[in-house]
């Protein structure tokens, strides 16, 4: 169950931890006054120590392959890292950047297994207490000697596949919190306002919409730390975050507990809510609106008296509204724009390289004849740049980063009155009248000011002669 060592380490199996017997040992070196440190570790690395400290070496060994993997993610700004280990394919390691999966490296079977099992095990500071393969599990590394100083933390998540399982690693920057200003996000300076307007309303639910790895949690980082900047701290914030990704000074930020299944992480998120609405705050976050119990209770907060920020999946600002009715809010509170208070939704897009980006116009022979006629309707030709061959400067990619499109909807009588009435294109309509850029506008923009390629723009956004139809 456990090893003393010389140099005052106790070492103690994970799976042991509240077991009877060690907790009756640690006491015993405590009434002796014996100085010690507990560790906890899997059982095989406690076993090790009683058979020549082969399997401590051997995670050793791996703790440095994984550290190592982790400082080349970072180096070439990585979001995700993916560990596919497969009996058919072997272990092949994939890094996600600028939201595209870059092939990296390729090992046998066993080393994958030694490498996922180290990094959930060895590693990992909250977790389960055993790694298991045909399991899907979720753990975090948080312990600053174990990840590269450019991150806070790595979540991890695990699941089975025909032939093996796959480990994803998300790398949580921690210098998103360095720069609050939404502009350099991406976002033109009348959607910076909104959101503006949005932060001074006392009550009522702003959204964030879009998709997974859309980068709602940085928007939402980069609103709640301006509101503590502007405010000095004096708003109480607390989040309830599942898990908690990225560091807001100032704010409380409180995890849900772990749970197994979906129903049991819905309850504990549910017990948390509650929870922050009895601890006097000005402000609560939630990071996802995922059930029927959460948007409820998301609602009732704002009815409450509270300033709610919150995400959810959705495609399009108005959408948002769609996917609460879907979750079972009733239309009454969806409508009222005292409770719905603003709406957002944002997806990302590549940067064109600005070294070695191309003229369209020069390169008119590489594409379909139906797709230049298509662009000729909406974009100024002669402003249009595609992604280049690739330079020392992006790395040979022909992109550098990421950046936003978006649209921000504030809520008024009007508005909700059109939806209410289930008059959707009426909505739109208005939401066009009042100066509101759709996500496509947006992208088109971009890509008229030569920073976006105009078909990965499409990838991302739809054709973009699609707002034709709707005017």
């Amino acid at each position: 169950m456990l090893v003393l060592l010389d140099d005052g380490r106790l070492i103690v199996a994970k799976s042991y931890a509240f077991n009877p017997h060690v907790r009756g040992f640690i006491s015993r070196l405590n009434r002796l006054g014996f100085a010690h440190t507990v560790q906890h570790a899997d059982l095989s690395v406690v076993m090790g120590y009683y058979s020549g400290q082969q399997v401590q070496e051997r995670h050793s060994d791996m703790q440095m392959a994984a550290k190592n993997l982790f400082e080349k993610a970072v180096a070439l700004r990585a979001s995700d890292i993916h560990i596919r280990v497969s009996k058919r394919l072997r272990t092949q390691i994939f890094f996600r950047i600028h939201n595209d999966l870059e092939f990296v490296e390729e090992y046998s079977f066993d080393y994958g297994e030694k490498l996922c099992s180290t990094i959930y095990q060895a590693m990992a500071d909250v977790s389960d207490s055993t790694f298991e393969h045909m399991s899907r599990q979720d753990a975090r590394i948080s312990e600053k000697s174990k990840i590269p100083i450019n991150l806070d933390g790595i979540r991890i998540a695990t699941s089975p596949q025909v032939d093996g399982y796959i480990m994803v690693l998300r790398l949580l920057y921690n210098d998103t919190s360095s720069d609050l200003d939404l502009v350099k996000l991406g976002y033109e300076q009348f959607q910076s306002d909104s959101i503006e307007y949005m932060k001074k309303k006392p009550t009522g639910v702003m959204i964030i919409g879009g998709p997974t790895g859309s980068g709602k949690s940085t928007t939402l980082q980069r609103v709640l730390g301006s509101i503590i900047h502007e405010t000095q701290g004096r708003k109480h914030i607390i989040t309830v975050e599942d898990p908690p990704e990225y560091p807001i000074p100032g704010a409380v930020q409180t995890p849900v507990a772990n749970a197994d299944t979906e129903e049991a992480r819905s309850k504990e998120f549910q017990k948390a809510i509650k929870a922050a609405m009895r601890l006097d705050p000005d402000i609560i976050m939630l990071s996802e609106v995922r059930d029927n119990p959460t948007a409820r209770l998301v609602v009732q907060a704002a009815m409450t008296g509270h300033q709610v920020w919150t995400t959810v999946h959705a495609n399009s600002a108005l959408a948002i509204i769609d996917r609460l009715r879907d979750l079972g809010v009733h239309a009454d509170l969806l409508t009222d724009p005292t409770v719905i208070g603003g709406l957002i939704c944002q997806r990302l897009v590549k940067q064109l390289c600005p070294h070695c980006k191309a003229p369209l116009t020069e390169n008119l022979g590489r594409y379909d004849e139906r797709d230049i006629k298509r662009f000729m309707h909406v974009l100024h030709m002669d402003k249009v740049f595609i992604q280049g061959d690739g330079c020392d400067q992006c790395r040979g990619s022909g992109t550098m980063g990421r950046t936003v499109v978006a649209e921000t909807v504030m809520t008024d009588n009007e508005l909700m009155k059109y939806i209410k009435n289930g008059d959707r294109l009426a909505a739109l309509n208005y939401v066009r009248q009042q100066g509101v850029m759709s996500m496509l506008d947006h992208a088109i923009k971009k890509i008229n000011l030569g920073i976006v390629d105009p078909f990965q723009a499409e990838d991302i956004v739809g054709v973009l002669n699609a707002g034709l139809t709707e005017k």
